[in-house]
């Protein structure tokens, strides 16, 4: 993730934006349950959301520096920080409540990697859980902003089978100006 884009997640304006919209979006979808699996925290200010609103977190961050911190900041609370892929968490089948994943699958470099996250979060959920996502559109300016980053958005025009592939149900996705929200849960 470049410089400039790390900083936006780790900022004021990004957990103002959280507050007012992925919050009231959070609460509208979906009941987390009691134990949510967090892909791709980064700086964690999604991460200080879920543990206000389920009895444990389990935040799995590839990056070694982000992961570092965050378990250091979040030691002693309900958030068991992981420093790992996504795609192989080694995490116990149908254990989670609930997963998330907030502006983080477009950083993956490929859209079969994306797949076999997908597939890995399916698999550690229990049946009948969410899958709450949101992720960048692909557009200009957004590409723009991710200039020396890794920026493979999610496609609009496959997306639902990939998610049906992956094994999900009840597949719901809404396009935004800038972003893409969806809810999926667990067969």
């Amino acid at each position: 993730m470049n410089k400039s884009h790390l900083e936006y997640l780790a900022s004021p304006a990004w957990a103002d934006r959280l507050a007012t919209e992925l919050l009231p979006w959070i609460e509208r979808v979906a009941d987390l349950g009691d134990d949510v699996l967090e892909i791709g925290p980064g700086p964690g200010l999604t991460t200080d959301i879920l543990r206000q609103r389920a009895a444990r977190v389990t935040a799995v961050e590839i990056d070694d520096a982000l992961a570092g911190a965050l378990a250091e900041r979040l030691r002693g609370t309900n958030v068991e920080v992981i420093h790992g892929t996504a795609a192989d968490t080694g995490l116990a089948a149908g254990r989670f409540s609930a997963a998330t994943s907030f502006s983080m699958l477009h950083h993956v470099p490929s859209a079969r990697e994306q797949d076999r996250i997908l597939a890995e979060v399916y698999r550690v959920l229990r049946p009948g859980a969410a899958l709450l996502v949101t992720d960048a559109r692909d557009l200009d300016a957004l590409r723009e902003r991710h200039a020396d980053d890794v920026f493979v958005p999610l496609s609009e025009d496959t997306l639902v089978s990939r998610l049906h592939t992956a094994g999900f149900t009840d597949v719901e996705v809404e396009i935004r100006d800038t972003e893409i929200r969806l809810t999926a849960r667990k067969a």
